[in-house]
């Protein structure tokens, strides 16, 4: 059974105690649940089934039940994280100079794949002011932010990273933030939730459509992930329902059951007031981590 419970989460995956080359910590901070990961060894990522980095969930509830303060406190949160997580990959402090990519991956015409391409439409970017206007940009109190929305491959005929890489070449930037869909294993989690890790992304994996990663090696620059759950795999949420229940099926029973058909991904009914919602936290929060005031 535990083939088929799928997620992009390292939360969700099988880091309870402290098993050999895995490290775990649990806290709280402004009304968010927040856990962390580090997986430090290959043979602890071959366990886990994530790649060795850091990786920081943030539990937050539904984004479009927040009041403005509370909405204030989770973005306060997650812009902590995001900019300690991008100066240790950087090597620097955040200031006027340092430099961003935010990459807003996946199809901006699907609902439940448009998280990337709404956050980038939400998003203050400030390197063409720096290069117009230097006076102007001083005044902004962010550091020099760029974006870009790299589509899917359906649509431009390029791989993500290729497009992605193109842009970093001419940014340079200190770090690239990927914002992304992601799919979870657990219906409580969709849009209530956002993971970052220092490992990169690999856009598609969460619906079985996984391209290259984006990551140091293929983009240039330091990549840092934060996706927010969308979808939830059939197939996972009925095992997932099932192990939770104490039924334990044969296991080529189950296989054939729910392998034989095609698979189907389930996302909240309310997907299309969801996503905006989580955009506009996201982008709201990137601003914050990479302000210079």
């Amino acid at each position: 059974m535990q083939a088929f419970l799928r997620s992009d989460l390292a939360a969700e995956c099988d880091v309870s105690g402290e098993a050999a080359g895995v490290w775990t910590d649990e806290r709280e901070a402004g009304g968010c649940r927040i856990f962390s990961v580090q997986v430090r060894d290959e043979a602890a990522a071959r366990r886990v089934g994530k790649p060795a980095g850091r990786y920081v969930t943030l539990t937050c509830g539904d984004v479009t039940e927040m009041d403005e303060a509370t909405a204030a406190r989770v973005r306060c949160a997650l812009a902590v994280e995001v900019r300690d997580m991008a100066a240790r990959m950087a090597g620097k402090s955040i200031g006027p100079g340092f430099r961003v990519l935010v990459a807003g991956l996946g199809n901006g015409r699907l609902a439940a794949d448009a998280v990337g391409p709404e956050t980038v439409g939400r998003l203050s970017v400030t390197r063409h002011i720096r290069r117009q206007n230097g006076a102007l940009f001083s005044t902004l109190g962010l550091c020099e932010i760029a974006a870009v929305c790299p589509g899917v491959t359906g649509q431009t005929g390029m791989e993500t990273v290729e497009v992605v890489r193109g842009a970093a070449e001419n940014v340079r930037p200190d770090v690239v933030v990927a914002v992304d869909a992601l799919a979870a294993r657990e219906v409580t989690r969709l849009c209530g939730t956002v993971q970052l890790s220092d490992t990169g992304i690999h856009p598609g994996s969460g619906v079985g459509n996984s391209r290259k990663a984006l990551n140091a090696e293929t983009v240039g620059f330091p990549v840092l992930g934060l996706g927010v759950p969308t979808v939830v795999e059939s197939a996972t949420l009925v095992a997932d329902a099932m192990k939770k229940a104490g039924v334990a099926p044969d296991e080529a029973t189950l296989t054939r059951a729910l392998r034989g058909g095609r698979g189907y991904f389930v996302a909240p009914g309310q997907i299309d007031l969801l996503v905006p919602a989580a955009a506009t936290l996201i982008a709201a929060a990137l601003e914050k981590a990479f302000s210079v005031i």
